[in-house]
């Protein structure tokens, strides 16, 4: 008997260089006459969004900033973008920047009505539908980054302080009305910035392709995704201006998110607890775990990620897309090992612990479990493939 699934898509993009111009008329379909803008504390001063609220002005908006926003946010700049969106009687959001700021944004937004504390609302089961719908607020994105691809996400990733875990905030009307991806606004990311989270994007695409299940299609964005890194990311590390390249990019982040409904894995289960305990870049992070995650996922891949090499122009096999991956960040200067990424062993025990009951964790090819967990993190402190 045939499978059955639920599957969903993205929100209208709008795509291509130049298009942040739209945003006025974009934010005016929306039904947003007073956005706040909310970005990362890094980039609220940057050209780029100084810019974007000339924009605003000129098109006789009245629109805020919200610029508190650590690169893990954490719930209370939630709380605190939250009281700046009610004292200023803003009736929309603009999410801007990279992973940080979007969620945050989106976690803003779609708080702004609730009466409920915001743990009420972590994806485990039904209880998104504690939520009031009416109290969610609209939001246009425009992702500054090429990695997360939370621009046209439904959740937001916001650390619990008082447990320092990573924790998952869902609703479906927390889906961006529109998207302005604008590959211009990300010429001005740092390099490392540009190859994290462009990394991020490769770990999205891969983990969502390998994840059980039946997806066909979910499958096929991933592929081409992951596709689309391999060709462009090393074009823009080598040419930060490489508007094409960049614009790839850009789409392969939306589509990794896009794919990623089907799945994630081991790589995200132990980043997040290594990002929340060690405050790393997320997107570097999983670039660190990659191919250790790939070899104790073998016994369960192997075929698919065959059929994933030739594709990419490989030779058929496993070996030649590891070696591949391995070479691409190598290429990238990609630290090899969490050593290396400035990460020790003093957490060990309790990112097993965290790992395995992260959300992603049930996505991954193989049961992750503690002992398993372990080993990943072993090998990757260690450089063991």
């Amino acid at each position: 008997m045939m499978t059955k699934a639920n599957w969903n898509y993205p929100t209208t993009v709008r795509f291509g260089a130049g298009r942040i111009a739209e945003l006025p008329e974009a934010l005016k379909s929306a039904g947003i006459s007073k956005p706040l803008l909310v970005t990362d504390a890094g980039l609220a001063a940057l050209p780029v969004t100084q810019n974007t609220l000339a924009l605003l002005a000129e098109a006789g908006m009245e629109a805020g900033l919200f610029a508190e926003v650590k690169p893990n946010p954490v719930s209370a700049n939630v709380e605190a973008g939250i009281t700046v969106l009610r004292e200023g009687g803003y009736d929309g959001v603009i999410a801007f920047g990279g992973g940080s700021g979007l969620d945050t944004a989106k976690v803003i937004a779609f708080m702004a009505g609730q009466t409920r504390p915001m743990w009420d609302f972590e994806d485990i089961g039904d209880w998104w539908t504690r939520a009031d719908p009416k109290g969610i607020l609209p939001i246009i994105a425009v992702p500054t980054t090429a990695g997360t691809g939370s621009e046209v996400g439904r959740a937001g990733v916001i650390t619990d302080e008082a447990t320092h875990t990573k924790k998952v905030i869902f609703h479906p009307l927390m889906m961006p009305r529109i998207v302005i991806a604008d590959p211009e606004l990300t010429v001005g990311m740092p390099r490392f910035i540009t190859i994290g989270t462009g990394m991020d994007a490769l770990a999205h695409c891969l983990e969502a392709y390998c994840a059980p299940g039946y997806h066909p299609m979910a499958d096929g964005i991933g592929v081409e995704g992951i596709r689309l890194v391999f060709e462009n990311l090393p074009r823009v590390a080598a040419n930060p201006s490489d508007i094409e390249a960049r614009g790839h990019m850009m789409s392969a982040a939306a589509m990794g998110a896009t794919a990623f409904q089907k799945g994630l894995g081991a790589i995200h289960a132990l980043s997040h607890p290594v990002g929340a305990l060690h405050d790393t870049h997320h997107g570097m992070t999983n670039a660190v775990f990659m191919p250790y995650v790939l070899v104790v996922n073998r016994p369960a891949i192997e075929e698919r990620i065959r059929r994933l090499a030739a594709y990419l122009g490989l030779a058929p096999s496993f070996e030649a897309f590891l070696d591949a991956v391995i070479k691409l960040r190598a290429d990238l200067g990609v630290p090899h090992t969490l050593r290396d990424f400035g990460v020790d062993d003093s957490n060990r025990e309790r990112i097993g612990d965290m790992a395995i009951v992260d959300p992603t964790a049930g996505g991954n090819p193989v049961e992750l479990t503690w002992d398993r967990a372990l080993d990943i993190f072993d090998r990757a402190m260690a450089g063991r493939l």
